[in-house]
């Protein structure tokens, strides 16, 4: 009988477990058997992963058919925390375990590691052995490398159990940490090369024998856990931060990437900014300010100016498009603009969510403050967004409107049946702009307004004043 359905009928002692056909395995024989049912029926493995399609999951792949534990090496902000945690659904949703108080485990109740549950187990009858499910959500955990101790996650001996009267040399000793606990299951580490070297050591004897040693006893438990790390490349590969006995036992190294292509980037920036567009004050974004807003972290990856080794998180996307569509609501508030539609000007904000995100390279930067980074690199995203733009839709007639004499003034609370007054006696051509994003829309049209304003100040074709958070852009 399959584990389904000796799930479904959840016996509650062993017996009824050995009746069902109940067999024992492995966690990594678990995931892969699920896998490979997964991969088998054309199912999706990793939901709401965008972008590693064809380069970081074919190779997950294989390291989960190989039984290999695994590093991910990355930036920051390249979903290595997600991934791991991904491998949560390739666990049965419930596997039984012994149900007694003796263990500090969920033990397999077919076989015990622990001399309590052994001794359990041999002393009473299989009718009143008692068993529970323990769920697969329950059996993934994780932990941050920094400030680790060697009790965290692998044990220390107990003082109470010794007043007690316990041998140091029993394991009835040992308080168990993270990994014992996770017999059955699986732990992550993130950021391994910031961990103790003693620790690294203890995960060492761990990946190689599968058993716990603490303060000199070893334990010899056959733990069962799937273990996963996560490291940043400019860390793990300095000499000396990990020993190399553990990165010698690590099954897979997989490799993660920002996304390859900025639309890549738009659809993960619009997936996890879980913020609500719609409600009482909807907000219509248009997609060439979407394509600006992850066009600045794409700049921001390449810039002199920022410490390309630290990395640009996705959060700094996600963060910059709450923030603009933030500010574009707070105007359709104020002047009942529904739905109220982004421009450039919301992001002179971005300011609030990028500070602190980027780390500047003190020799590229040459003393430049991390404000006038972010202008830069703002300006920069616009300025090629405008340019494509420009090549579809011959823009560039605009900018000779501005040899007459135009001055308009923008900004993030001006309303936007404001714009079109401004425009009343600007010549038939300015119609072109609002070939990007066809909409009569007052909002709408600010947006494109803003945008051609931008596009042609970025290209040196008219100038920009500033003061008081408005704009005016003349010849």
């Amino acid at each position: 009988m399959d584990s389904a359905t000796v799930t479904k009928t959840r016996p509650t002692n062993l017996k009824q477990l050995i009746d069902a056909g109940w067999v024992s395995k492995s966690v990594k024989q678990e995931m892969q058997d699920n896998f490979v049912r997964l991969l088998a029926a054309g199912e999706q493995l990793f939901p709401g992963i965008v972008g590693y399609e064809n380069t970081v999951i074919p190779e997950i792949n294989i390291a989960i058919l190989s039984n290999h534990d695994m590093l991910f090496l990355g930036e920051k902000g390249q979903g290595k925390s997600r991934m791991m945690r991904g491998m949560v659904r390739l666990l049965d949703e419930y596997v039984p375990y012994l149900d007694i108080a003796e263990s500090p485990f969920h033990e397999d109740p077919l076989a015990p590691i622990s001399t309590a549950a052994r001794q359990f187990v041999e002393s009473n009858e299989p009718a009143d052995i008692p068993i529970s499910w323990w769920h697969r959500d329950d059996r993934y955990a994780e932990r941050l490398a920094p400030g680790t101790k060697f009790a965290d996650i692998i044990g220390e001996i107990d003082p109470a159990k010794l007043a007690g009267g316990v041998s140091m040399s029993k394991e009835e000793a040992l308080h168990f940490g993270l990994i014992p606990r996770m017999h059955r299951g699986i732990f992550a580490m993130n950021e391994l090369p910031e961990l103790d070297e003693l620790v690294q050591v203890g995960l060492f004897n761990i990946l190689e024998e599968r058993d716990v040693q603490i303060r000199g006893f070893p334990i010899q438990f056959d733990v069962d856990v799937l273990i996963l790390f996560s490291a940043n490349p400019s860390t793990y590969n300095r000499s000396g931060k990990v020993i190399p006995q553990l990165k010698d036992r690590i099954g897979s190294l997989i490799q993660t990437h920002y996304p390859l292509e900025r639309d890549q980037g738009i659809e993960i920036m619009e997936q996890e900014s879980d913020i609500e567009l719609g409600g009482e004050y909807p907000v219509a974004v248009p997609y060439f300010m979407r394509e600006i807003c992850e066009q600045i972290t794409v700049q921001a990856r390449k810039s002199k100016y920022v410490d390309q080794q630290s990395g640009v998180s996705a959060r700094f996307s996600l963060a910059n498009y709450r923030t603009m569509i933030a500010s574009a609501r707070q105007r359709g508030i104020v002047h009942g603009e529904k739905p109220a539609v982004p421009r450039i000007s919301d992001l002179g904000h971005l300011y609030t969510s990028s500070l602190g995100k980027l780390e500047l390279d003190l020799m590229g930067s040459h003393q430049m403050s991390e404000e006038q980074v972010l202008d830069s690199i703002v300006a920069e995203a616009i300025q090629i967004v405008f340019a494509e733009y420009v090549t579809e839709h011959g823009l560039e007639e605009i900018s000779e409107i501005f040899g007459k004499g135009i001055r308009i003034e923008v900004g993030d609370m001006i309303e936007s049946s404001q714009y079109a007054e401004r425009l009343k006696r600007v010549p038939p051509a300015w119609e072109k702009a609002f070939e990007v994003n066809a909409s009569s829309d007052a909002a709408v049209r600010a947006s494109c307004v803003e945008f051609i304003l931008a596009g042609l100040y970025s290209v040196d074709r008219i100038s920009r004043s500033q003061a008081h958070g408005a704009s005016t852009y003349e010849t």
